[in-house]
């Protein structure tokens, strides 16, 4: 600035920054949607692929697993839950995290499929890795922790959600 006046340069420089900071911003959710939608297809697909965790009892099932973690998770009740029906629990998580994993990716009802990461990631922190320690070691409440920004933001950029949101508010200039 020469005496408090903007130069054409200065200002043209200040314009720029403004829109990288904006682009940035409007695009800083598209690498944690990718990663967590991906991370939940392909965790729900190896489920559904492995034919030992589905089993109810056995080496590698997830009624192993629940029982392995029953005494220890703080919720024992959850878990109990979960071994009314090892198998049905197993198809639920499964199907949870294919929906909630293309939902992201694709951006459909982006934030609704983050809550269910949300709640997904909660139920496994609080069963399956209670008991990491020191508590930054057990990843489900780091991934607990990446979907809320997406619960909050929704999938507002490269989403069926954007599409949808521009045809009804195109239809409503339509209809004036």
């Amino acid at each position: 600035m020469t005496h408090g006046v903007r130069t054409d340069t200065q200002a043209a420089y200040a314009g720029r920054r403004g829109d990288w900071r904006d682009t940035a911003a409007r695009y800083a959710l598209l690498p944690l949607r990718v990663f967590l939608g991906v991370t939940f297809i392909y965790a729900g697909l190896d489920k559904i692929t492995d034919s030992a965790f589905l089993r109810g009892s056995g080496s590698g099932s997830i009624g192993e697993m629940m029982r392995g973690v029953r005494d220890s998770s703080a919720i024992p009740a959850l878990v109990d839950l979960a071994l009314k029906s090892p198998s049905g629990f197993g198809c639920a998580i499964a199907i949870g995290e294919l929906a909630v994993g293309l939902g992201t990716l694709v951006g459909l009802l982006g934030r609704l499929a983050a809550l269910g990461g949300a709640l997904i990631s909660l139920s496994l922190w609080l069963t399956v890795s209670w008991t990491a320690t020191p508590y930054y070691y057990g990843n489900d409440l780091a991934y607990l922790m990446a979907w809320l920004p997406l619960v909050l933001a929704g999938t507002p950029t490269f989403s069926l959600d954007a599409v949808l949101r521009a045809r009804r508010r195109q239809r409503a200039v339509d209809y004036q």
